[in-house]
């Protein structure tokens, strides 16, 4: 491509954090904005002068000028708004998670590959300061072989939109999967997890999902490491926290347990605090500086963000990979089929938590379309 991608953002709650990464991005032109609530709408259209607006996703898409869409809209919706995105021959570019069906993934997956146009899901935590950090020193031979893995999610969601009550734990999963797959370097080929604990009848009755929390172990695609992901959403006291661990031949990464108190690298078994530094140097210089703040002010950010701690830094580098896939004409890092096997990874671990620990393996989403 020659000309900007032009970019329309679909949802704005936690959307507009990229809206005026957007528009710095050298590649990019922040043209339209979709929002079903018109005050709110025009309220964040206004402040940063997106000159076009919807209401109405659908009139979005058939405006013949919006070159990709980002969707951030909720869980329940991403698979049939990708799809109908791709349809219309728009890249799209999805917060997590791709799918909430293993049917649903497949129709994404088909779509994208029907539709030529890239999918990117949008996944903060490969993206964060400290994942980067960590995967410079695995390729600098800094933790030598990896021998396992390990990934958690903890987050209360009491007080967060009803969709979110009672949800089975890993079926929002990624932020804890895709560290431990994408340094694992490898695909997740099957998984065993157990439920444990109880929620509320209340909570229970929304999705038929019991557990307070999920533990799966995950087993890959090329056998060598496996990994281990943890996972609670309601009834279970914790400080937030997205985390991996990364066990070495040489050193070993291990995430702060509270907020503050510092990563450690072991290594042998010296254990050292460890300052992880910024990656904004990878990026553009026109959104670098995205990498350490959002864009409201401290008493109006968005709560994912908030609980998220700004997501490490992330959000620049996924709009940054996601455009430059587009102007490359290459497929995104996180494509259609990466993302389809770390969402599935979820699914797949409720499923095998419901049947008592059954392995369940995580089908293969390449096929051709039908």
């Amino acid at each position: 491509m020659t000309q900007k991608v032009r970019v329309g953002i679909v949802g704005l709650g936690f959307g507009a954090e990229f809206i005026p990464i957007y528009q710095a991005h050298p590649d990019a032109e922040m043209l339209a904005v979709c929002q079903r609530t018109p005050a709110a709408l025009a309220e964040t259209a206004d402040q940063f002068g997106v000159p076009r607006r919807y209401t109405d996703m659908a009139d979005m898409l058939r405006d013949p000028d919006i070159d990709a869409v980002h969707i951030n809209t909720p869980i329940p919706d991403h698979a049939a708004q990708s799809i109908a995105a791709l349809e219309a021959g728009k890249h799209v570019a999805c917060t997590v998670p791709m799918a909430t069906t293993l049917q649903e993934i497949q129709a994404v997956v088909d779509a994208a590959k029907a539709s030529g146009r890239n999918y990117m899901m949008m996944e903060t935590v490969v993206y964060s300061r400290e994942f980067l950090h960590v995967r410079s020193l695995v390729e600098d031979g800094t933790i030598g072989r990896i021998q396992f893995l390990r990934g958690a999610h903890h987050q209360e969601m009491a007080g967060w939109p009803g969709y979110w009550e009672g949800l089975p734990p890993m079926h929002y999963a990624t932020h804890a999967v895709s560290p431990v797959l994408s340094l694992a370097g490898a695909l997740a080929d099957s998984v065993v997890c157990i439920g444990s604990g109880r929620i509320s009848d209340e909570l229970t009755a929304r999705y038929g999902s019991p557990f307070a929390v999920e533990t799966a172990l995950i087993s890959t695609r090329d056998g060598v490491v496996g990994a281990e992901v943890a996972r609670s959403l309601f009834e279970t006291a914790r400080e937030y926290v997205e985390s991996f661990t990364v066990f070495g031949e040489h050193a070993t990464f291990e995430w702060e347990q509270t907020h503050g108190a510092g990563h450690i690298l072991h290594v042998g078994e010296k254990p050292e605090k460890l300052e992880v530094r910024d990656f904004a140097h990878l990026l553009p210089a026109e959104i670098a500086p995205f990498t350490t703040h959002g864009v409201y002010g401290d008493d109006n950010e968005h709560l994912s963000f908030v609980q998220g701690a700004g997501h490490g830094g992330s959000h620049p580098h996924l709009a940054h990979e996601f455009i430059r896939s587009i102007v490359e004409e290459r497929p995104a890092a996180i494509d259609a089929e990466t993302a389809a096997n770390w969402t599935a990874v979820g699914i797949c671990a409720h499923e095998s938590a419901m049947a008592g620990g059954d392995r369940v393996r995580i089908p293969d989403f390449a096929r051709a379309v039908l």
